[in-house]
């Protein structure tokens, strides 16, 4: 079944978790236990309604607070599709939590309470999955009950988000715009007779309708080997498989390739999915590659389409999203981790930091504390292959890594 995955964006109390919990329950998709424990809870409260964001908020802090704090992932299925929904938080604090859980996702949600309108959080949730390249985005007005569900209300949000659209790089997304009442379940799941005016879909049934040819980025074949398979057995004594998953576009049979970093040449003799031939590994599928000559593979190599090089150098410009309480500075050694190769780096210059609310950027910065967003260069101690993000979503980002905590210090997007 087709997976899709949803990242949430909104600011506090905007409704983000209410809206995911009214999802798994107009779908029923919570448990009976998880049911009982929210009827439980709401009631203890003193709520005359079921609090929804009890179904995602998992941490004592955010549920004492009512806010999200860190990303949850929740797991929900229909008919036609497998969803992964990625509920980040909103907060200006905890914008490296946004962007970890965007950053794989294929489609997003940003809310808007429709009584404070279009805020300067909606500008960083907005540029965000800009950033990210998030080719369909669900703008969700919200709290549509506490304005009497108003037509105007909606028209007057809108038109301002389209101003917010103005400025964006990435002509590409698909804006839908959907007034829902997540409290309530108007146009979450079913469509609500509230808003007679409103003649779209509701929010599930869009998502529904998401065709994958349309969402998810498309860029020419790149397969890294994730594990060399040699079986060594009396049947496959002499196989010797690579193992990966495709990205970006498709590999088939008899295609010249060329493996780097060594640039030796073959052709594409089998591909198998356990132990089924396939003519075609698609996009996103997970295969095993055989090659027609005996030559040298490795885990972290890459197998590419012949003519359809990406870039190989030690050194590259990013945008990177730092997420460590240690500030980045120029100078500063890291690993870089870029895909299944991880080589050493050291930052060369931050260029300039960029202000996530579309107002401008910023000069002359000697260090990027936790949250920050920046152009950065980097050299490296080994070349690497690698594509523009705004090309390749999985061959054009990296983490970075502090060598010393082994923690995961910041994300980047290769420019």
């Amino acid at each position: 079944m087709e997976v899709l995955k949803i990242a949430t964006a909104g600011s506090v109390d905007d409704g983000k978790s209410t809206l995911i919990g009214r999802i798994l329950y107009d779908t029923k998709s919570l448990t009976t236990d998880k049911l009982e424990a929210i009827e439980k809870t709401s009631k203890q409260r003193g709520y005359d309604y079921l609090d929804f964001s009890l179904a995602t908020d998992g941490l004592v802090a955010e549920r004492e607070q009512g806010i999200t704090i860190d990303v949850a992932h929740i797991y929900f299925s229909t008919a036609k599709k497998s969803y992964i929904i990625a509920d980040t938080p909103g907060h200006v604090e905890y914008t490296r939590n946004m962007v970890t859980g965007a950053s794989t996702s294929q489609a997003s949600i940003i809310l808007i309470d429709a009584r404070k309108g279009v805020i300067e959080q909606t500008n960083r949730h907005f540029f965000i999955n800009n950033l990210l390249r998030i080719k369909d985005i669900v703008v969700a007005i919200n709290k549509m009950d506490l304005v009497d569900y108003s037509q105007e209300v909606y028209n007057k949000i809108k038109t301002d988000f389209e101003e917010l659209m103005s400025k964006r790089d990435y002509q590409d997304q698909k804006i839908t715009f959907i007034p829902v009442s997540a409290l309530k379940g108007d146009n979450v799941v079913h469509l609500s007779d509230k808003m007679p005016w409103y003649k779209g879909e509701a929010l599930l049934e869009h998502l529904e309708k998401l065709d994958k040819a349309d969402i998810f980025n498309v860029g020419t074949p790149r397969f890294p080997v994730q594990y060399v398979i040699r079986p060594k057995t009396e049947e496959f004594h002499d196989f010797r498989g690579y193992a990966g998953k495709v990205y970006g576009g498709n590999l088939s049979v008899g295609d010249e390739i060329i493996v780097l970093p060594s640039k030796t040449r073959s052709k594409i003799k089998d591909i198998y999915v356990y132990d089924q031939k396939y003519e075609t590994a698609s996009r996103r599928s997970s295969v095993t590659i055989t090659l027609e000559d005996d030559i040298n593979v490795s885990r972290g190599d890459m197998i590419v389409k012949e003519g359809d090089l990406p870039t190989i150098d030690k050194q590259f410009t990013a945008n990177v999203c730092w997420m460590d309480s240690e500030q980045l500075i120029t100078g500063g050694k890291y690993v870089v981790q870029h895909g299944v190769n991880k080589v050493l780096a050291k930052v060369d210059r931050i260029n300039h930091k960029i202000h996530p609310d579309y107002s401008g950027i910023e000069n002359d910065v000697s260090g990027l504390s936790m949250n920050d967003i920046a152009s950065v260069s980097f050299k490296l101690n080994k070349p690497i292959f690698y594509d523009q993000f705004k090309n390749h979503r999985t061959n054009g980002s990296f983490i970075l890594i502090d060598a010393k905590s082994n923690n995961t210090v910041g994300a980047g997007f290769i420019q």
